[in-house]
């Protein structure tokens, strides 16, 4: 079956449905969701059930592009930075000398026992050398696992950054492939570029996205979301044109706004976390229409023999050799060694040899495949079980929710305060995304004129009006009365206790 503009709605619209109830009910039988996006994808192609001929990496490439934008975007957004910042030099180390060093060692191993140049070995190893962002944040929070010491945001942080590296590896050594005079030193430069100005970019257009998104007036809440994809795209083609690396841009401003105060905050990250899953399904469905299972049978034994030594290795090698400057116990190393999930971003890059035409890019793309499937159907049914093992787990402590726990949401409240704004204070005439409002508390209502209005960042605070707050414990109050221009001693205010 070909596809044509008359049934590709109707053919997309199916192969979404079916991943979705497929996603459903996959982990009733220990089945990571992206694995059945894949085989959904393969059944459908030309080998499979479905019969639909598609064979064009180009277009593959560029949805897959397209899909890593989000999902990068979206991870960098449900990122907190207040988690990160005791790791970030362990996730950095991980996400560049960690890839480095697996790229290297499945490198020198394929050589070794293959008839690939050391080019195309290394190739090879750069493809797969980076944890997939897509698999771990997908299969971590729908596992809903509780991590000791700081594991979990340093897993999140890696999975999150390292595609840069890997993707910079990958041009690099695709060059060396159809240049082989090429100087191994002449890369070193490009290097320094891709990731100075990526990291330089990321923050600098994240932070001037946040002024857009602040200072703009939409008539619409719903163009808010729409606003930030134009952002995104934005930073993530300048820094590509300008030559620097637009993967890492797109995360790091991604990461930068989701710890900022934003106008519509809530409705940007909630359309940003179903966009994503959106764009994970679309994405394994397309490699997955795009792999030819029956090439997959010739290059099995040296797949299989390349998994291996990448799970048991390669990925070891390069976790305990970046964090040697760190204090960290075993077991915790060798957790972080395991959650070294394959997943999609492999299967994008393993595109670049096939659009650029080198003689050994088919088999190099059904090895990265089925390196990925192997990877995501080993490592990621097994996440759970491996933490007990290695005693990193915490256990879970589950309690049904009620309506109200729902919708005090983020952290348990205890207290609701109302708070009386008098004339002629500063805060008067100010949105409350201007207010520096303590992260943990809530303006959940105003009362103003005999009314009550449900406030969003835009809000405007006016004289007389009585805030609704929803707070933790009584020590947020001082933050609250600061970021309200307000002496406590003067508040005219009453307090409420919620008991649960």
């Amino acid at each position: 079956m070909n596809l044509t503009p008359e049934n590709i709605l109707l053919i997309g619209s199916i192969l979404l449905l079916i991943s979705v109830f497929a996603g459903k009910t996959s982990y009733r039988f220990g089945v990571p969701t992206l694995l059945l996006f894949l085989l959904v994808g393969m059944l459908a192609g030309s080998d499979g059930v479905g019969g639909i001929e598609f064979d064009d990496p180009s277009i593959a490439q560029f949805i897959g592009i397209v899909a890593l934008n989000f999902i990068l975007f979206s991870g960098g957004l449900d990122t907190n930075w207040k988690s990160v910042k005791p790791i970030l030099w362990q996730g950095i180390s991980l996400s560049t000398l960690g890839v480095f060093f697996t790229a290297v060692s499945l490198g020198v191993f394929v050589w070794a026992i293959t008839d690939f140049t050391i080019f195309e070995a290394l190739l090879l190893g750069s493809i797969v050398s980076s944890t997939d962002a897509a698999a771990v944040f997908s299969i971590l929070r729908s596992k809903n696992l509780a991590l000791k010491s700081n594991l979990r945001p340093t897993l999140e942080l890696e999975s999150g950054s390292n595609d840069p590296m890997a993707y910079m590896l990958t041009i690099a050594c695709l060059g060396m492939v159809l240049n082989p005079d090429q100087s191994l030193w002449s890369i070193v430069p490009l290097f320094i570029q891709q990731l100075v100005l990526g990291a330089a970019l990321g923050f600098f257009l994240g932070k001037l996205g946040k002024i857009i998104i602040n200072r703009i007036s939409l008539d619409f809440e719903g163009l808010y979301p729409v606003l930030v994809i134009a952002i995104m795209f934005l930073v993530f083609s300048v820094t590509d044109t300008l030559g620097g690396n637009g993967f890492l841009a797109v995360y790091l401003a991604g990461l930068y706004l989701g710890n900022q105060d934003l106008i519509h905050k809530r409705t940007i990250l909630r359309f940003f976390d179903g966009t994503a899953w959106l764009m994970q399904i679309v994405l394994f469905l397309t490699l997955g229409l795009l792999v030819y299972p029956s090439q997959i049978l010739p290059v099995l034994g040296l797949g299989m023999a390349a998994s291996a030594f990448l799970i048991i290795v390669a990925r070891p090698v390069g976790v305990f050799l970046s964090l040697l400057p760190f204090k960290m116990k075993m077991r915790r190393r060798w957790y972080i060694s395991w959650v070294g999930l394959r997943g999609a971003v492999p299967i994008v890059f393993a595109t670049y040899p096939l659009i650029a035409g080198i003689e050994k890019a088919p088999m190099i793309f059904h090895i990265v495949f089925f390196i990925s499937v192997t990877s995501v159907l080993l490592q990621g049914t097994t996440l759970s079980i491996v933490a007990k093992w290695l005693h990193v787990a915490l256990p879970m402590k589950v309690k049904p929710k009620s309506p109200v726990d729902t919708f005090l949401s983020e952290s348990t409240k205890s207290m609701i305060r109302e708070i009386k704004i008098p004339l002629g204070n500063l805060s008067v005439g100010k949105r409350i995304v201007d207010l520096s409002f303590p992260r943990k508390s809530i303006i959940a209502m105003i009362s103003r004129n005999d009314e009550f209005l449900t406030p969003n960042g835009s809000t405007e605070i006016e004289a007389d009006d009585t805030l609704i707050i929803l707070l933790e414990d009584r020590k947020e109050l001082n933050d609250v009365y600061e970021s309200l221009y307000l002496n406590p001693d003067d508040v005219e205010d009453q307090e409420f206790i919620l008991e649960r």
